[in-house]
């Protein structure tokens, strides 16, 4: 069974800083991109970063330079750093997996992260 799970979203003021957590389960995690993507009300969902099976990063425009990207392969976790947060970066955030192995492609439930003053 194919789990992600997501923590680490919360209140936070701008100029704040905050840390996600992706815990999977169920999958060959060091083969298996890994992704965040948001969404806020009204919007598609959109690749904030991603990682690769190898280490490579990839940033959203409006990102880069305040969020990293990362991974643990002896926990099954991928991160993502976020800090400089401003108000249009809340949002939910949901982490994807895309194994290298099957045709699928996997997403958490969610979490928020609200940026106000």
């Amino acid at each position: 069974q194919v789990q992600l799970v997501e923590s680490g979203g919360g209140l936070v003021q701008p100029g704040g800083s905050l840390r996600l957590s992706c815990a999977a389960s169920g999958m060959i995690f060091n083969i298996v991109n890994m992704g965040w993507y948001r969404q806020a009300p009204g919007k598609q969902r959109d690749m904030v970063a991603a990682i690769t099976s190898g280490g490579t990063t990839n940033y959203a425009d409006s990102v880069k330079g305040r969020f990293t990207i990362s991974r643990d392969n002896a926990k099954n976790t991928v991160y993502l750093q976020m800090n400089s947060l401003k108000p249009e970066d809340t949002a939910v955030y949901y982490c994807n997996a895309d194994p290298e192995y099957n045709g699928m492609d996997y997403w958490g439930k969610g979490t928020l992260v609200t940026v106000s003053s």
